[in-house]
């Protein structure tokens, strides 16, 4: 029986099936391994990947990218509002929710980030099935490790709707040291792995413990502002130069002409990472006017040097955070698109002279190399090389506070679950409140463990009908986080033994 690893990006997405013992990424019908998450809109007609991706010049407001950047969020959420000035798509309030407005013919329909997620991974799902020739729904779908509770959830419903049975959404990290069998091969032991991954719009660095066969998130590092598209738009930038030069005009300020040289850039970008040079050509860059333009790997490397230097500054940052030096780390996993860079790589090899570099899977399809070999776990047809008793650790993904005054009435928050703890877990706290009040509420937050300043408020529980009295009230609060991440809280007072409880959906 066959099932399906997902890897659903900011900028791309990619599928890989389980078959045999062997997980392996499969083409699309273009005969690309890795689908661009672009949805374009026709009168009639959506069309995903490629063909959406080449024809957003002449249907830019039309079309729909890096969708997942506001999946499952509100209109008023900062990350949606950063998307709804990025997007030439048209981006509304509808309800309190993003929605984009897209025109069909002479009428005007309002389309969720959910629809366009379900039309990428039903396109997943198609390309999956044209390539093991049947119907297989069984999934694993991979999420980043700081995705909230409405954003994993708004994930697993997109690719439920597209028709996939999701088994299970796993963290992005480990399916990378999964799909590598790490910690598999020596199942005694503690070592410490760094997960490295660049992707289109975001960095990402994780630092990960493997102790028996078990893997826990030591901490971990997001950059929004570093991606492969900035090396992409620092190489346009050049391009709109040299023809600047050329004939003496300037493009930057035409975004028709400057998505062509975008386009043209992230072809020589991915060009530059195997050849010493590429050949840039753009047909009717401006007034009719064709544009070629040779560039050097050499000058790639020195247009983007500062970018470079940016990229690989969260590591030593992280490794400082968790107390650990680079020999300390054992080994280095490499996975997004933008990490098979070869100046990157070297970069990350100077850190760690001694590490081993894992890098022989191709770093755009690691991620989904790994879902598709939990899948086949789940479905319990794993006859891989990994041990049949190995498993994977669910880790709380953000940081779980409780929320109460101090004695000059201010809000103090306390840590009950820091990010990275293995589950289930169950802790207790005591929360005291003022004897005269009749009523105790208890909210509950998550946070991005940065700073520890709540960024999403999870629960309210609120302990009522108390019989005021002298003294504080003594309320013991019960937290437990199950595998799923699922959260059940009890608070009781001491006195007089009134409970209640509450069951709240946080996947981790």
């Amino acid at each position: 029986m066959a099932a399906i690893g997902v890897h659903f990006g900011y900028t791309c997405a990619c599928v890989a099936i389980f078959k045999d013992g062997r997980a392996d990424v499969v083409a699309n019908d273009a005969g690309d391994r890795v689908t661009p998450v672009v949805v374009a809109f026709r009168d009639t007609e959506q069309i995903v990947g490629i063909a959406a991706k080449q024809g957003r010049i002449r249907n830019a407001a039309n079309t729909v990218v890096k969708v997942k950047q506001i999946l499952g969020r509100s209109f008023d959420d900062p990350e949606a509002q950063a998307h709804k000035a990025d997007s030439k798509c048209p981006v509304v309030n509808k309800g309190d929710k993003p929605m984009y407005e897209i025109d069909v013919g002479e009428a005007t329909k309002f389309v969720s980030p959910e629809e366009v997620a379900k039309l990428v991974f039903h396109k997943m799902k198609e390309t999956a099935q044209s390539a093991l020739g049947s119907d297989v729904s069984d999934a694993v779908i991979t999420v980043p490790f700081e995705f909230g509770e409405m954003q994993k959830n708004a994930l697993r419903l997109a690719a439920e709707d597209a028709g996939f049975n999701v088994l299970r959404l796993i963290h992005e990290p480990s399916a990378a040291l999964l799909a590598y069998g790490i910690g598999q091969d020596s199942p005694t032991g503690k070592s410490h792995v760094m997960v490295y991954k660049l992707g289109g719009t975001s960095l990402t660095v994780t630092v990960m413990e493997v102790n028996s066969g078990l893997y826990r998130v030591l901490a971990t590092h997001t950059d929004h502002s570093t991606g492969g598209e900035s090396f992409t738009r620092t190489l346009a930038q050049y391009l709109a130069a040299e023809f600047k030069k050329t004939f003496k005009q300037d493009v930057t300020g035409n975004p028709r002409a400057m998505m062509k040289l975008m386009n043209s850039a992230d072809v020589a970008k991915h060009t530059l990472s195997t050849l010493g040079s590429s050949n840039c050509f753009v047909d009717s860059l401006y007034d009719g006017m064709d544009f070629e333009c040779n560039v050097s790997r050499a000058r790639f490397e020195l247009l983007c040097s500062s970018l470079f230097n940016k990229s690989i500054l969260p590591i030593k940052t992280l490794l400082e955070q968790v107390g650990l030096s680079t020999s300390d780390i054992n080994k280095v996993v490499l996975c997004g698109g933008s990490a098979r860079i070869p100046k990157l790589q070297q970069m990350i090899r100077d850190i760690f002279p001694d590490v081993e570099l894992l890098n022989s899977i191709p770093t755009d399809e690691v991620i989904p190399v790994g879902a598709a070999i939990e899948a086949g776990i789940l479905v319990g047809r794993d006859t891989s090389s990994l041990d049949e008793d190995s498993i994977t650790v669910d880790c709380c993904a953000k940081d779980i506070l409780v929320k109460e005054a101090d004695e000059f009435g201010a809000d103090v928050y306390t840590v009950v679950f820091p990010s990275g703890t293995p589950l289930p877990a169950r802790r207790q706290h005591t929360l005291q409140g003022p004897g005269s009040l009749s009523s105790i509420c208890l909210e509950l937050y998550q946070s991005n463990g940065q700073n520890c300043t709540p960024q999403e408020k999870v629960a309210d529980i609120v302990l009522g009908n108390l019989e005021p009295k002298d003294d504080p009230w003594d309320i013991v609060t019960v937290v437990t986080m199950k595998r799923d991440g699922s959260l059940h809280v009890t608070c009781t007072e001491q006195e007089s033994g009134r409970s209640e409880a509450v069951t709240i959906a946080v996947a981790s």
